[in-house]
């Protein structure tokens, strides 16, 4: 599938594809129904949801649908959910079941309500609503910090689409937080700029919340997507500086390259951020031409011009897109609506096998960009058979990141490590790569006075000398570049 149009089946939740017209193989909706068979890690996991509010932000408008005023907060409401390691237990871990009893208060904290969309969900989920997972409410947690993953749900999805993975990264030693995905101004989101930012804004919400955790390490941060949320948290690391790498689970970056152009501040081929890129497969030439006329299309290929951070694309030959979830897995609405859009002759029991490696990919990759682990590294630059993926599941490609971007930014960091001495064939490097690449005369001289403030003559006399070459008429930077060398020993 295509991650083009949205799509309602079962409810208005994940950012399908479009179909691909493939014939459905023989008993492709059949087999044993979802289990994830991963074990778990060293840590039992526990599971709190917050009711809290954005305050920020304004989420319910003055006058309902009624046309009468709004009672109650208006404020944006955001459910949250932190997967934790935890003291192990004698209660009864959560059930498919007891996730979707916070369905109810998703939004409405106050009076409980049901979506309407989220009834044939339900009743999709009823042959594993018992089923167990590994999360205890409110367990003991370890006294211990450990890494922050942020967890963004694909479009209008519950933030419990991928518990499975959630609870196993907490099992490892991670603390996990996730909100449920909802547009700007509604329970639905919607699939422009506003809800790709709203949703942007709520993850960095939630590292700002999770500084109110005890157990999160502040300093290691990355942020997983699935589908819609995986062009949100590209969106959020552009403006958030917190974040220190990506997952996306078949990411809609790859599918809406046209919004990343119309952001105006989402620059791909500057970031250099690692990333854990997840596909459902190739896309022919022919379906690339027809998707390239959409505006929506029209833009940058993020993963193409990903080369100044470490990106590792697994191919998930086994997987269609919504297999990408855990949940989607247990809903038989989901395979009766979408069974013919499995690849190939792949089964029902591939997704679970194909789910596993999922979830061991993503483990390795936040191992060793967040646990900074030589040996989850060895991992992921491994061949998936030389790690013991089953023949024909998935293909791995690791390419690490090259040089640096042409930033004001990479600009100061390369001069600091090479000397400034050598800030001017830094630039020159740099805008040999990309021709079309400035620096503002203003932040130059704020960078000389910054310098200069410091006690850093020199350096900052360097700076000047490289103003006064791009900008020979700018009298300012002539007259502090006069002053400064006529201090004894500036240079």
């Amino acid at each position: 599938m295509r991650t083009r149009d949205f799509v309602v089946a079962a409810v208005l939740v994940v950012c399908f594809a479009e179909v691909r017209g493939q014939t459905a193989p023989a008993g492709a909706g059949e087999g044993p129904l979802f289990h994830f068979i991963e074990k778990p890690g060293p840590y039992a996991v526990g599971l709190k949801v917050v009711d809290q509010y954005d305050f920020s932000r304004t989420y319910r408008p003055k006058i309902d649908a009624e046309g009468k005023p709004t009672v109650g907060e208006r404020a944006r409401p955001l459910q949250t959910l932190i997967w934790y390691p935890a003291e192990k237990s004698g209660k009864k871990p959560m059930t498919v079941g007891d996730y979707s009893e916070l369905l109810v208060t998703e939004t409405s904290f106050v009076k409980p309500k049901l979506w309407g969309e989220w009834k044939p969900w339900i009743d999709g989920m009823k042959p594993t609503l018992k089923d167990s997972l590994w999360a205890v409410r409110d367990a003991t947690a370890v006294n211990e910090r450990f890494p922050l993953v942020i967890y963004a749900p694909s479009f209008s999805a519950m933030s419990w689409e991928n518990a499975d993975l959630c609870e196993y990264l907490a099992s490892h030693g991670y603390v996990v937080v996730a909100s449920t995905s909802i547009g700007a101004t509604a329970r639905v989101m919607t699939n422009d700029l506003e809800g790709i930012d709203a949703q942007a804004l709520d993850i960095s919400f939630l590292i700002g919340y999770a500084r109110t955790l005890p157990d999160a390490d502040m300093s290691e941060i990355a942020v997983a997507g699935f589908s819609w949320g995986g062009i949100s948290n590209l969106f959020a690391a552009a403006r958030d500086n917190r974040i220190d790498a990506l997952v996306a689970l078949d990411g809609s970056m790859r599918y809406y390259p046209g919004l990343v152009k119309e952001s105006g501040y989402v620059h791909p081929e500057e970031m250099t951020l690692p990333m854990l890129f997840f596909t459902q497969g190739a896309i022919s030439l022919e379906e690339q031409a027809k998707d390239f006329a959409s505006k929506d299309n029209e833009g940058p290929n993020v993963s193409n011009a990903w080369t100044h951070g470490d990106l590792i694309t697994v191919d998930d030959m086994a997987l269609d897109h919504v297999e990408h979830s855990s949940m989607y897995q247990r809903n038989e609405e989901i395979w009766k609506h979408y069974s013919e859009n499995r690849k190939g002759d792949y089964s029902r029991a591939d997704g679970i096998v194909g789910y596993t490696w999922v979830a061991r990919y993503t483990l390795e990759f936040l191992d060793t960009y967040l646990k900074h682990d030589a040996t989850a590294m060895g991992f992921l630059k491994k061949t998936p058979a030389e790690n013991g993926v089953p023949p024909h599941m998935m293909t791995v490609d690791f390419r690490a990141a090259k040089g640096a971007p042409a930033t004001f930014e990479a600009l100061r960091l390369e001069t600091g490590k090479k000397g400034f001495d050598h800030l001017a064939e830094v630039y020159a490097a740099m805008k040999k790569e990309t021709p079309d690449f400035k620096i503002g005369e203003t932040a130059m001289y704020i960078w000389a006075t910054e310098l200069q403030d410091e006690g850093h003559l020199a350096e900052a006399i360097d700076v000047l000398e490289l103003e006064l070459q791009l900008f020979p008429d700018n009298s300012d930077a002539k007259e502090k570049l006069k002053a400064m060398e006529a201090v004894p020993a500036a240079k």
